[in-house]
This record gives C-alpha cells, sequence and structure tokens, in this order.
C-alpha cells in the first residue's frame, strides 16, 4: 500500500487511487484464498500432572492438518495469565497430513487450578499479506500444589522426634505417656517413676521409662475466613498457615500420629481424614491447592461443632488463624473453652514482620501514627494471647519463614511433656 504512494506521485488522481487500492484488496483475497484453513486442525492434549508453585512443567500438544494445503503461521496457546506460559506464539509449519508436537513450558505464579480455553491459530497466505485466524476448543487444566517450602526443616524435627521416641532413653513421667522399658535407679530420676514391684525382685532400684504415645489424633483445622486472604509479605496469610500445617502433618504422621485436616470458614471448603502414612502429604496437598480466603466472617461456634463431631477422644486441635483482635474477642474467644476443656488446643498465627517495623519508625509525623496504630494493634493482639492462655490454649506466632519450624517445635514439646 505504501508502494502505492509512488504511483500516485508519477500519475497523481483519482483513477491511481482506485485502482491501487482494487490491487491491493485483490492480492489480500488471493491471499487468504491460498492460506490454509486453520478450521482444519485438531488439537489434542496431553495430560497433565500436579505440580508445585514456582516450579517448571511443559504442557504439550499434538496439532495435526487434516486439510489439503499447507498451514504456516503462528499456534498460541491461551492458558491462564498466572499459568506463566512461554513462549507466549510459536511458529507451525504443517503440511497435508502431518502432526506436530507442540510445547509450552508452564511456570505458574498461582497456587490452585490453572486453565487452559482453546488454541488459537493464525494462518498466513504465501504472500504473507492476510491471514485466517481460529481458535479451536481445547481444555487444559493443571493442579498447582502449594510449594511446601518449609519441608527443609523436616529432617531436622525428625531427628529431634527420633530422640523423643526412645533411640534416646526419656526419664518424664506424665498424663499421656506410654511405658517403654525398664533400668537402674540414677541419682535426678523422678522417684515416681520406681517401678516397686521389679524393685522387690531384682533387689535394686528400677525405674520405668517412657516414651511419647503413639496413634494420637492431630486435627489441623484451617481458617479460610477475611484474615486468612491480608497478605504477609508477598503471600496471603492462608498460604503461610498451610505451609505450618504440612510440616506440622508430615511430622505428626512420622510420629504415628492419625492428622486429619479441615478447612472452613462459614461452610466446610476442605477435608482430609482417613489417610495413610504414605498418603497423608499427597492428598494434604492436592486438598489445600483450590483453596481460597473468603471474605466473610469465620463461623467459630459451626467450626467448634464441626471439631468435637469428629473428634470423641482427647486430641490435639491446631487452629491455623489470624490473632485479630475483633475477629478472635467476637467469634473463637466465647467458644474456644468448648474445646479446651476435652482437646489440647495450639492456635498457630501468622505474624506480619511490616507492623513490627512501623512501631520503630519515628521518621514524620505520618511515621509517628503509623507506629501508634502498630503499637495499638500490638496492645490488643497481647491481651488476645494472654486470655487465650488463660483458657489452656497454647498459642504460637511467628512470620511467614518462622511459623513451620515453630509449630514443630511446640508439638515435639507437647509430646515430650505427655500433653497429647
Amino acid at each position: 500500500m505504501l508502494a502505492g504512494a509512488v504511483a500516485l506521485w508519477l500519475a497523481p488522481g483519482g483513477t491511481t487511487l482506485l485502482a491501487w487500492a482494487a490491487l491491493v484488496l485483490v492480492a489480500l483475497a488471493i491471499d487468504v484464498a491460498l492460506a490454509g484453513s486453520p478450521r482444519r486442525l485438531s488439537v489434542q492434549r496431553t495430560t497433565l500432572p500436579s505440580v508445585r508453585l514456582g516450579e517448571p512443567l511443559d504442557a504439550a500438544f499434538v496439532l495435526a492438518n487434516h486439510g489439503r494445503r499447507r498451514v504456516r503461521g503462528i499456534v498460541r496457546d491461551a492458558w491462564q495469565p498466572s499459568a506463566g506460559a512461554t513462549p507466549a506464539r510459536q511458529p507451525v509449519n504443517l503440511a497435508a497430513g502431518q502432526r506436530r508436537r507442540l510445547v509450552t513450558t508452564l511456570r505458574p505464579t498461582r497456587r490452585g487450578d490453572r486453565l487452559a480455553d482453546h488454541v488459537t491459530v493464525r494462518s498466513l497466505g504465501p504472500l504473507g499479506l492476510a491471514a485466517r485466524q481460529t481458535s479451536l476448543r481445547t481444555p487444559g487444566h493443571v493442579r498447582v500444589l502449594p510449594p511446601f517450602t518449609s519441608r527443609k526443616h523436616l529432617p531436622g524435627k525428625l531427628a529431634r522426634l527420633r530422640e523423643l521416641d526412645g533411640r534416646t532413653a526419656l526419664r518424664v513421667r506424665g498424663q499421656g505417656t506410654e511405658f517403654d522399658s525398664l533400668r537402674d535407679y540414677v541419682i535426678g530420676d523422678d522417684v515416681r517413676s520406681i517401678d516397686w514391684r521389679a524393685t522387690a525382685r531384682r533387689q535394686q532400684v528400677v525405674v520405668r521409662t517412657w516414651r511419647p504415645e503413639r496413634d494420637r489424633r492431630v486435627l489441623l483445622v484451617l481458617d479460610t475466613s477475611r484474615t486468612s486472604a491480608a497478605r504477609v509479605g508477598d503471600e496471603p496469610r492462608l498460604d503461610a498457615a498451610m505451609d505450618a500445617a504440612l510440616l506440622l502433618g508430615a511430622l505428626a504422621s512420622r510420629a504415628g500420629d492419625r492428622v486429619e485436616m479441615l478447612a472452613m470458614d462459614r461452610r466446610v471448603r476442605a477435608r482430609v481424614e482417613g489417610a495413610s502414612r504414605n498418603d497423608l502429604l499427597p492428598r494434604l496437598v492436592d486438598a489445600m491447592a483450590p483453596l481460597e480466603a473468603d471474605l466473610v466472617e469465620a463461623d467459630w461456634p459451626a467450626v467448634v461443632s464441626q471439631i468435637r463431631s469428629r473428634l470423641s477422644r482427647r486430641a490435639l486441635v491446631v487452629l491455623l488463624t489470624s490473632l485479630e483482635a475483633a475477629a478472635v474477642e467476637e467469634g473463637l474467644m466465647p467458644v474456644v473453652h468448648r474445646l479446651s476443656s476435652h482437646h489440647q488446643v495450639v492456635v498457630a498465627s501468622v505474624a506480619d514482620p511490616q507492623v513490627a517495623a512501623m512501631a520503630g519508625r519515628r521518621g514524620d509525623a505520618y511515621a509517628v501514627y503509623g507506629a501508634a496504630a502498630a503499637e495499638r494493634a500490638g496492645l490488643d493482639r497481647a491481651a488476645v494471647v494472654a486470655e487465650l492462655l488463660r483458657s489452656g490454649v497454647d498459642v504460637v506466632e511467628a512470620p511467614p519463614a518462622d511459623l513451620p519450624p515453630k509449630l514443630a517445635d511446640r508439638y515435639l514439646a507437647l509430646k515430650a511433656a505427655g500433653r497429647l
């Protein structure tokens, strides 16, 4: 079309303009007519496995040309932007009857189910002036699992668990411990652990050693209400709570305990129960993957009712929720005694490091007001923690990276003290 400017310069006038426009339209029509039909293509996707957040995955599909003309052009695999599909477009050159396998690399940036709706094909004519385009509906699906970044702490926690499990003798006595073995008394042993019958038989003082109980029940409760939607650092509070739940679940299952999971706000969002030791982690990450926090208040009386309906014996109940003063005082606090009177309850909460940093700023008036607000929030949170402790509830609060190991340490401490 730009070349037509030369013709207009040599022979100016409307006739030249119309003639050149007609020539261009004829060239376009010929190019479109000679282009291979993209509607004669078919797409077949391969089934994709699950992938952890941040890890790459190759999503392949087979493009087949059932037409009589070559299809030369561009293909775009239309995944959601959060699927991180690269390259965005790929060249294609398919002769009649030919098939080709194309690969799109996915690097998801969000947890959950990432979807693809169609594959778009643009078939260029032999002159490269025009193209025919169509979208072939080819649904695709990949489940993006939580990254479980805290698994790096698992070997160290398992080493401590083995010490508690009898490889290193325990000299503790308390409710909820199992008898392990007999050994000679040494200075410093608890006299309540003396086995008087064995002492009489051996003619020397003998004490019992104890180990943490196995086959206890651990229920992980994920709060998916509005407080879990708040972002702490680069991720929602819910994601950090999931990471802590996965580490504790893996540790407790290795300890021989039965681990279950319940995700709930005003209704049950996900549930895992009856999982074996080898099947627990896959089922946990699969159930957690599609969870998103809902902008509603948690119905704590309903949550407590769900817990009590599932647990008939004493168990460890871990509530992964926020310590936001208003939400706890109005929702959890009035009903938490119904749990703590029958179960060992631990409230685990993600702390926001930015709030602590804000409390120390004094640069200008705006920073001072921010520091005052942060201090006020800290005092309210401390009051809530004190009230929970008076109700017999253990509280673990830490930044996202520190919460999983701290929660695991609290579990090991409770197990060592025989409080499970």
